[in-house]
């Protein structure tokens, strides 16, 4: 990505009879419904705590019969495209929360957006005497955001799919970002092979549990190993979320170019500066069998995980799970709270077997999965992880969790 010009730079524009530090006037009319949606999805991209102004800022690039509107931190970026009503292009770059607060604040209807040569903005309601003044920088000082290369081969995923899988999966990344190849999702496209189909795939792990998911998906040409940050994939659930709510689009399409990659959907184009490091090799934590196979219905085993957790220790979060005959019992025990059972029928047969585990863990697994299903537990010896799958397949994807672990 380009830097704000320095000092250098100005002095060179300066003697070329350009001085930055002032906007070309700029002027347009555009409706407030669709500002204010394009606004709303750069709050989580501008970065109000860096310590370069400029990104705290959205741009506005007027021209032809368009308007655009984008953000960045320089490892995120979000960018879309309105219709308007363009008398004068040009650019400023405007205070993204101040601006998004403002036209928030307008009268419904069409807004008019003024700059001055002084690289100050003006929003006037059309049709009514409300007016706010904004100051900006000008627009030459915004930096410029990353494009991908025009023949960078792209995968179409419908928007269902790409939600499922950070559904799936976002809760077992690592919020840690001093280990960047745990603060991130290891997403990986695998293109269809002779007859058979091609797969996406999402894995998350932060070394105390492990979730992935794997969907089919037919005619998938191109391929792809992405390891996104966290931050990346929180925006993009927010994004897909909207566009899923507002039935924009029902596809986007993703590609990769140098170390970004690019997201587009629904005339938004979102992308992300990958995380060059090494995703531990996930297969090999996954156990190939569990020598206990417990069939519970999801929202039962939800229920009594929750309302035994709240007298676990504050310190650990810890539950024990201890299956015999038909039954799962769930205990926790606190010096502070005191002591919490709860009991449940199961579809089980073996030898008992008693395991700790932290309750938090195995309820992210739990409510990332259908609330329709039987969930089977798979479990082994006291010191080992806990597989969680569904019960049943289903053809949304194949779904699998690995929950460490902990002695109580």
């Amino acid at each position: 990505m380009s830097r704000v010009p320095g000092n250098g730079n100005l002095r060179l524009l300066r003697v070329l009879g350009t001085n930055v530090r002032h906007g070309a006037p700029m002027e347009l009319v555009a409706p407030k419904k669709s500002l204010l949606r394009l606004l709303q999805r750069c709050q989580g991209v501008a970065d109000k705590k860096s310590t370069m102004p400029v990104l705290a800022n959205v741009l506005l690039s007027a021209e032809g019969a368009e308007l655009r509107v984008a953000a960045t931190d320089l490892y995120l970026a979000v960018s879309g495209t309105l219709e308007a009503e363009v008398k004068r292009p040009g650019s400023i770059a405007v205070p993204a929360r101040d601006l998004f607060e403002r036209v928030r604040h307008m009268p419904e209807g069409p807004i008019k957006v003024s700059v001055t040569s002084g690289a100050a903005l003006t929003l006037q309601s059309i049709g009514s005497a409300r007016r706010y003044t904004l100051h900006g920088l000008p627009g030459a000082d915004f930096p410029q955001l990353p494009e991908p290369s025009a023949d960078a081969p792209a995968m179409q995923l419908t928007v269902q799919t790409l939600k499922l899988l950070l559904e799936r999966t976002h809760f077992s990344i690592s919020s840690d970002e001093t280990r960047p190849h745990l603060n991130s999702a290891l997403f990986e496209c695998r293109a269809n092979k002779g007859q058979q189909p091609g797969v996406v795939r999402m894995v998350t792990t932060d070394g105390h549990r492990l979730s992935k998911m794997e969907v089919t998906v037919p005619e998938l040409a191109a391929e792809a190993t992405l390891l996104v940050p966290l931050k990346g994939v929180q925006e993009l659930r927010k994004l897909l979320d909207e566009v899923q709510e507002n039935r924009e689009t029902t596809f986007v399409s993703i590609s990769q170019t140098g170390p970004n990659a690019f997201f587009a959907l629904a005339g938004i184009r979102f992308s992300v500066k990958l995380i060059d490091a090494q995703f531990p090799p996930y297969e090999q934590v996954i156990p190939a069998v569990s020598s206990r196979a417990v069939r519970a219905p999801r929202l039962a085993f939800c229920d009594a995980l929750r309302a035994v957790s709240l007298a676990a220790s504050d310190r650990t979060g810890g539950v024990k799970l201890a299956v015999s005959a038909n039954a799962l019992r769930i205990t926790s025990e606190s010096p502070e709270s005191g002591n919490g059972f709860d009991e449940l029928g199961v579809d089980y047969d073996g030898p008992e077997v008693s395991v700790g585990f932290n309750a938090r863990y195995l309820l992210d697994v739990l409510m990332a999965m259908e609330s329709d299903e039987d969930i089977t537990l798979g479990l082994s010896g006291e010191l080992d992880p806990a597989v969680v799958r569904p019960a049943m397949h289903s053809e949304a994807g194949d779904y699998i969790a690995v929950v460490m672990p902990m002695r109580i």
